[in-house]
């Protein structure tokens, strides 16, 4: 077990390198007039109606006299108005005006050009584990609790958020184009129509209260079940939920008398495939197809189930 110090020095080391890397020993941040810190300001007021200067300082952990100096700054440059709380005439609302939103604005654009720039060289993989690490790493740094994890069965309204995630995420990550939606939009609609609850369900694993995956088991016959809709967050991964959510749809399958479960997937889901496989799942058949705008091998795998 590493010591302490050790521990130390590898986490300044990861900070040295993050902060040249982006770019935040530059006077002004992303190529422009702006600091880090003026640019957090109007990141932060952009995303609320109005803020008081008190409540900025104690989110962003500043000093009340240097941030009172930069919004000082902030607003001779034109860029941010004070108003008084319609609630409270004693309390003070700072927000953006439309040069400080437009500002604002392009120094978002930069800010996921940047950034798009630096994962585009990154395999799927490869992005799918540096943001899963990126969320550890928030998460232990923010007080430094476990996270709350809970599996429950599907409640009104979580069959739409499955559908809308799958859409974003395979989107996202793999290409996939709307068809896939429509696809899953299909077994949703489906599972919620037959649902038969002896025999069927769906979960949904929640992250300190925030829905972030989800997965179906579906009646195939008698005898044999169908896995379904597996899917975990980027911000979840590395947690095992993906493999709870699996283990859940087994011990559920067990219980009501399954002989077996089949799934099919498609090869370059390289994290789900080999969670398959170590849970026992067995490859019994490939096949080449073009599925939602792309060239794809499908995959079915089977697990049986012992009696």
């Amino acid at each position: 077990m590493g010591s302490l110090a050790a521990d130390i020095e590898a986490v300044r080391r990861f900070n040295r390198a993050y902060t040249r890397r982006i770019g935040l020993l530059h006077r002004e941040l992303l190529r422009s007039e702006f600091t880090l810190v003026e640019a957090r300001i109007l990141y932060e007021l952009a995303q609320s109606e109005g803020a008081t200067a008190s409540a900025l300082a104690g989110f962003l952990a500043l000093d009340a006299g240097y941030l009172s100096r930069l919004l000082s700054g902030l607003a001779k440059r034109g860029l941010i108005d004070r108003k008084p709380s319609a609630e409270d005439r004693r309390a003070v609302l700072l927000e953006l005006t439309p040069a400080g939103r437009d500002a604002f604005a392009e120094l978002d654009r930069r800010s996921r050009a940047e950034v798009g720039e630096m994962l585009d060289g990154l395999s799927e993989g490869k992005r799918r584990d540096l943001v899963g690490a990126m969320a550890t790493i928030e998460r232990y740094l923010s007080g430094g609790k476990a996270a709350d994890i809970r599996i429950r069965t599907h409640e009104p309204g979580d069959l739409g958020w499955i559908v809308e995630r799958h859409g974003v995420v395979y989107a996202r990550d793999y290409g996939f184009d709307s068809r896939f939606e429509a696809l899953v939009a299909e077994i949703a609609a489906t599972f919620l129509k037959d649902f038969d609850p002896a025999r069927e369900r769906c979960w949904i694993a929640e992250l300190d209260g925030r829905r972030v995956g989800s997965v179906m088991l579906v009646k195939q016959s008698h005898e044999t079940a169908k896995l379904r809709l597996l899917l975990v967050e980027a911000e979840a991964r590395g947690l095992g939920l993906g493999r709870q959510l699996v283990e859940t749809c087994l011990q559920f399958a067990r219980a009501t008398g399954y002989r077996a479960i089949v799934l099919w997937t498609n090869s370059i889901l390289d994290e789900a495939r080999g969670l398959y496989e170590s849970l026992g799942f067995t490859l019994v058949k490939e096949e080449p197809h073009r599925s939602f705008g792309r060239d794809l091998v499908g995959q079915d795998w089977t697990l049986r189930l012992a009696p």
